[in-house]
């Protein structure tokens, strides 16, 4: 192709790359598969990935560690392995040569077989139920694809290389771990004997960070909604935000942190590291797993309580599961305000039920009326996200904490989205409406400095 460097541009480097002397020329592999091609339709694509086998076995990965830039790392073996096939003389048209040396790149420095997916911009997930069963989401619907692994040992082989570059592991004494990839999105893995099927690999992609404003343009929720969730995030109201798996609580976060301050220190705690905060003072956190002998494990109840000794302003817990709510609310009501967090859970109600029940987990034996009134303190907004089944994701309701009515938290919707039905397409119609009640919170945005006109509150708002 044009540009590809010639035999001494590339001669330094193959002598680190290429190893091995005498292997078998792959020119009779070459015949005998496309002879074989009429009776087997699959025969070429054997070919393909019996040959980039064989590249991959005759590159000397050691000589990758001494390159640290990762661009220039796959220009060079891009080199290496052109040269390669240029001295093999394989009878390969040029289209596929090209597609053979970026399968090697993928697989030396990338996701393999998958790297093509996960940089489609369109793919929000990556499902792999085993070497050959593999499925993507694409505007929030799930789709079967036709990549495949050439075995379980080859999925193996990357997951290996996925948890290992974040310092973590995954074998039968420890076969499940959550890592993350260099962009920050997330993956979990499952290996046998738990998963029966073979390896389980799940990526939950993150692209481009989405600003507030481009979810008001998809819909996600109206000016009006992120005028007062703006106004409650910069006058330091304390923020949950609630939904299921895939609603886009993340990129909520995200988005509403974005309006904290660059003058305040912001310290943010998650499993996988995955936040994008923009703030020039950010501090991040990120939990550990105990090592092969079940020590040195780092939760994120550890790294709450740390965290109060770092002098944060905020404090910013990217999902919210066990006994570190509690740590969290008295971080809330003990000079961190402005703080936020995530949980699952499919109301706003649902949702302080389960702060509720992930207190019971610290341990402590508190009342239960102790800590109610412990989240009725430290949680003013409540914001409820969902999926919708056509696949787009909106905030379904925006509710506020009013405090304690006898034993019971008191809570008041502020806004919501109403679903109407479904358009002849398919998708969800629906229309966001004020609900006429002007918060409470009302006064403490104002003594900041952020005044809510009442016509906000008022009449419904944009239908979609």
């Amino acid at each position: 192709p044009s540009g590809t460097p010639g035999p001494a541009d590339a001669a330094p480097l193959t002598a680190d790359f290429v190893r091995g002397q005498g292997a078998a020329r792959v020119d009779a592999l070459v015949a005998d598969a496309r002879r074989a091609a009429a009776e087997a339709p699959g025969a070429v694509e054997q070919l393909k990935a019996e040959l980039h086998r064989r590249l991959v076995d005759r590159l000397d990965l050691k000589a990758l560690e001494r390159i640290q830039d990762e661009h220039v790392l796959a220009d060079q073996v891009r080199r290496a392995v052109a040269e390669f096939l240029r001295a093999e003389s394989t009878p390969l048209s040029q289209a596929e040569r090209e597609s053979i040396v970026e399968q090697v790149v993928h697989e030396v420095l990338g996701l393999g077989p998958i790297e093509p997916l996960f940089r489609d911009p369109k793919v929000s997930d990556i499902l792999i139920n085993g070497a050959r069963d593999i499925w993507v989401e694409k505007g929030g619907k799930l789709h079967k694809v036709a990549t495949r692994f050439r075995d379980d040992a080859h999925l193996m082989a990357v997951i290996d290389r996925i948890v290992s570059r974040v310092g973590r592991r995954v074998d039968e004494s420890s076969p499940m771990v959550d890592a993350r990839l260099p962009d920050g999105s997330r993956v979990n893995a499952v290996i046998p004997p738990l998963a029966i099927d073979g390896p389980v690999l799940s990526i939950r992609r993150f692209g481009a960070s989405i600003t507030a404003e481009q979810l008001v343009g998809f819909g996600a929720f109206t000016n009006d909604m992120l005028f007062v969730l703006a106004s409650c995030v910069k006058a330091r109201l304390n923020v949950l935000v609630s939904g299921g798996t895939g609603s886009g609580k993340t990129t909520l976060l995200n988005a509403l942190s974005s309006f904290i301050p660059d003058d305040q220190r912001v310290v943010t705690i998650e499993d996988a590291a995955e936040l994008r905060l923009q703030q020039a003072h950010v501090v991040r956190l990120e939990t550990r797993p105990p090592n092969s002998e079940g020590r040195g494990e780092v939760s994120a109840r550890d790294l709450v309580k740390n965290a109060l000794r770092m002098r944060p302003d905020r404090i910013i817990v990217g999902e919210t599961r066990s006994g570190e709510a509690l740590d969290m609310l008295q971080a809330m009501n003990t000079g961190h305000e402005g703080s936020m967090t995530t949980v699952h859970a499919n109301t706003a109600r649902d949702a302080i039920s389960r702060l509720e029940t992930m207190c019971l987990f610290s341990g402590t034996a508190l009342p239960t009326k102790a800590v109610r009134e412990q989240i009725a303190s430290a949680v003013q907004v409540v914001v409820q996200v969902s999926r919708q089944t056509d696949g787009t994701r909106r905030v379904m309701s925006v509710t506020e904490v009013t405090g304690m009515e006898g034993e019971t938290i008191s809570v008041q919707e502020i806004f919501r989205f109403r679903r109407m039905g479904l358009s002849p397409e398919g998708r969800v119609l629906g229309r966001f409406e004020a609900m006429g009640v002007r918060p409470m919170f009302a006064e403490k945005l104002k003594a900041a400095g952020f005044e809510l006109p009442g016509a906000l509150f008022g009449a419904a708002a944009d239908a979609y």
